[in-house]
């Protein structure tokens, strides 16, 4: 058997553990023998993820549901693998409910065609959905979930006492989650999912990709007003809403003004 390496009581994240990165962030919130993951990862990485949990003395039959945070490929793809070996429930907000099942490659990343990304998304059906305010009881815990959308319109995080698992919203560097239209994003929700956590008083942000950090609200603050920026940046197309520019060329066309 090996040592657990709980990143926080309760929390064990599958990267940290292995001491290498495996993909992304895969968190296992445990009391006692019940536990949950969240998130999984690629399908390649499943059996290596399930020995591991294995080898930390987590009976498998013991674990009480499977969370997709969004319908990401590279959160979720190996989450129809998975449920053949542990046999439990996959819960996840409605919003990701259809990508999902009908395996829309488009809409969970899997088919980029002009990057030359062809990724096989195994449609998996969610047994049960969550929402906004909803508490997931584990043994003595409860996680409140929140409904954090902007990277995607299904994205959810999860409060547990001062520790958030906080999806794509912030990372460790200030990034952010993907802004991309055929991804369902949305900037002026991401902006408002941002502001909810920079006004929490949670205290540390587990991230679906990268190191866990302590929450920092300066941090946080110049990705609201970079993102804020965005919503008038022809560089985010269709997910901008507006592109002052063209107004301002408007009034010269009207005006009859010539380059200069």
């Amino acid at each position: 058997m090996l040592q657990r390496k709980p990143v926080f009581p309760h929390v064990i994240e599958i990267n940290y553990q292995a001491g290498e990165r495996l993909g992304c962030n895969v968190y296992l919130v445990f009391d006692g023998a019940e536990w949950l993951l969240i998130d999984i990862g690629y399908e390649e990485t499943v059996d290596e993820i399930v020995e591991l949990i294995r080898q930390l003395d987590f009976p498998l039959s013991h674990c009480k549901m499977l969370i997709a945070t969004h319908a990401d490929v590279d959160h979720i793809q190996g989450l129809a693998k998975l449920n053949t070996l542990l046999k439990t429930k996959i819960v996840g907000h409605k919003l990701a409910a259809t990508p999902l099942a009908e395996g829309d490659r488009i809409k969970t990343f899997a088919e980029i065609a002009a990057q030359n990304i062809h990724l096989e998304m195994p449609p998996v059906k969610l047994d049960e959905l969550i929402g906004e305010g909803d508490k997931i009881k584990l043994g003595g815990l409860e996680l409140e979930v929140w409904h954090t959308p902007g990277h995607t319109d299904s994205q959810l995080s999860f409060r547990l006492g001062n520790l958030l698992f906080s999806g794509d919203n912030i990372y460790r560097d200030g990034c952010v989650g993907a802004i991309d239209a055929h991804h369902g994003s949305d900037i002026a929700a991401f902006v408002s999912s941002l502001k909810r956590i920079r006004q929490s008083d949670v205290e540390w942000l587990l991230p679906s990709h990268g190191p866990i950090f302590r929450k920092d609200d300066a941090v946080l603050d110049a990705a609201i007003k970079r993102l804020e920026g965005y919503l008038h940046m022809a560089d985010f197309g269709t997910c901008a809403a507006d592109w002052p520019l063209m107004d301002e060329w408007d009034a010269e066309l009207a005006s009859g003004k010539l380059p200069e």
